[in-house]
């Protein structure tokens, strides 16, 4: 029996092809888009069980995945990697993926509706984060992000297969198992999607990507040896042959120092300045240059040191010496407080006193006095 195919795109059916998937009895063989096999499943039918293999040592287990009535448990074999649970929830039509174990915090929840399968991640408020649309010809699966009218992120393509076996909670796991990608995959493909768009080229091995690409410059180039002026200074390594080139350009008089100043004059002419004058505009040169230094050119480890060096060491404090479970004891031993009397006693009977026992309220002396009485000394 020929193997179903299950071709994975990049957004739509016309999309760039970014995996196979070889779908058979006896497991799964994962492909990338240039058909080099990436991962290796295999199905043990009798224990109901799906290992992923290592490629370059196949009877290496890296992940094992167990199947029951009550969902699924992946096991990993890799250091820091915590297992996961998927549990059937609500009749199987929901399944609850926690990380860690079965007590482990909810991550996500995959719930079967009747277009597909949505997955809402925890503490999103109910927010979907994708679908999984099973589209109407039953011959592929849509994957998009947000929402069942969100971006279309992949389509998946079924050929001598039906996209409905998939259905089933436990079919299901299975596919989300062999078609997720992990975090080093997807950087993989971003890295190449980079490097297309960018036009890089390969670099020889141990070059730098930093390296200069222009065009080297010979002795020739700056003057050779022979042309070597009194103004033009070319360091001697210019003068080696090309094969001798350490791949670095210099520029001619770029390092040749600054041209002395004469001294005969200046030194019969500050012999007439006094003293204290001198040494006043000597200070006067120091302040200035120290001014005209910019921050970006003191070292870091200059600016800090004198503040290093200026700052007592810290004290570590009393508490530090009283231990955690000490400090903490008291508020763990506080009482508890009682829950007071008045809890026992039933609202109708906290209130039905007061009702019996308020005084009725009197009519006041103003209702004997008649009415024309009353209206007739107003008049008045």
């Amino acid at each position: 029996m020929t193997d179903a195919v299950i071709i994975e795109h990049a957004e739509s059916r016309h999309g760039t092809i970014m995996r196979y998937y070889q779908y058979g009895n006896g497991g799964v063989r994962v492909l990338d888009g240039g058909k080099v096999q990436k991962r290796l499943y295999r199905f043990d039918p009798s224990t109901n069980i799906m290992t992923e293999h290592d490629l370059s040592r196949q009877d290496t287990i890296l992940r094992r995945f167990i199947f029951d009535s009550y969902g699924m448990l992946e096991e990993t074999f890799a250091f820091g990697q915590p297992p996961r649970t998927f549990k059937y929830e609500a009749g199987a039509q929901r399944i609850a993926v926690r990380e860690g174990g079965d007590y482990g915090a909810v991550g996500k929840l995959f719930t079967f509706e009747d277009k597909g399968v949505s997955e809402t991640g925890w503490g999103r408020n109910g927010e979907i984060e994708r679908v999984f649309v099973f589209e109407s010809g039953d011959d592929a699966i849509t994957i998009r992000s947000g929402g069942w009218f969100g971006n279309v992120d992949r389509t998946i393509v079924f050929e001598r297969i039906r996209a409905s076996v998939f259905r089933e909670p436990e079919a299901f796991l299975q596919f989300l198992m062999f078609t997720e990608w992990s975090e080093s995959e997807r950087e993989e493909i971003i890295n190449d999607e980079v490097a297309k768009i960018r036009g890089e080229k390969k670099r020889a091995p141990g070059q730098s990507p930093y390296a200069y690409t222009g065009v080297r410059h010979t002795p020739s180039d700056v003057g050779g040896a022979a042309g070597r002026g009194a103004g033009s200074r070319v360091p001697a390594r210019a003068s080696r042959s090309i094969s001798d080139d350490p791949g670095i350009d210099f520029i001619s008089d770029s390092d040749a120092p600054a041209p002395a100043a004469p001294r005969g004059s200046l030194s019969r002419q500050s012999a007439s300045i006094p003293f204290e004058e001198r040494r006043q505009q000597r200070d006067r040169d120091a302040q200035e240059r120290y001014t005209s230094v910019r921050s970006d050119e003191i070292a870091l480890q200059d600016r800090f040191e004198r503040a290093r060096s200026e700052r007592g060491e810290l004290s570590k404090g009393r508490s530090v010496e009283i231990p955690l479970e000490e400090r903490f004891q008291g508020a763990r031993e506080k009482e508890q407080l009682s829950r007071g009397g008045s809890v026992d006693i039933p609202l109708d009977e906290r209130f039905e006193s007061a009702r019996r026992e308020r005084e009725k309220l009197s009519r006041g002396k103003s209702a004997d006095i008649p009415y024309s009485e009353r209206r007739g000394g107003r008049d008045r």
